[in-house]
């Protein structure tokens, strides 16, 4: 991905630059094959943050997509903050560790 910041947890610095075939590759890099329900989820973060400046509340997140937490567990291994955040392009939410 030339031209793209990461920072050390490899989230990007620069949010604004995110595409969706970014996100596929920060995906790849984590072993997940986007599907319709990763797409899901990337959407209401992205928008959210695109909106408010933040990710979503893990409950407005669950209750937006119809998934529990565990299933978002299964299409994000590394969890909300850590993969799917990653991968929508947002920058380390704070708190995370």
């Amino acid at each position: 991905m030339t031209g793209i910041e990461f920072d050390g947890d490899g989230f990007m610095i620069h949010p604004n630059l995110w595409n969706d075939e970014i996100a596929k590759q920060i995906a790849q890099m984590d072993g997940i094959e986007m599907t319709d329900q990763h797409w899901a989820v990337v959407r209401i973060i992205r928008e959210s943050f695109e909106q408010k400046g933040m990710a979503p509340m893990i409950r407005t997140l669950c209750k937006e997509t119809g998934l529990k937490l565990k299933d978002i567990y299964d299409l994000f291994p590394l969890g909300p903050a850590r993969g799917a955040c990653r991968v929508a392009g947002l920058p380390k939410p704070e708190g995370c560790v």
